[in-house]
């Protein structure tokens, strides 16, 4: 693992635990789901790539599908 994965696991996670924690008040399941993948993910992924487009990707969710 290199300085720039971390960098990006603690981006995502970060932006993952707002996701996590708005999901829960307002019982919200897609911001709930996509902030937990968000926290855990980089620890599955070696790649930088991969890492920064799953980020985006699940970041980016919870704007597009509202449940």
């Amino acid at each position: 693992m290199n300085a720039t994965q971390l960098f990006l696991g603690v981006i995502f996670s970060s932006i993952g635990l707002g996701y996590f924690l708005y999901g829960k008040k307002q019982h919200m399941t897609v911001p709930l789901v996509c902030g937990l993948v968000l926290m855990f993910f980089t620890y599955f992924m070696d790649s930088t790539v991969l890492i920064s487009m799953t980020g985006i990707l699940f970041s980016i969710l919870p704007y597009f599908l509202r449940f």
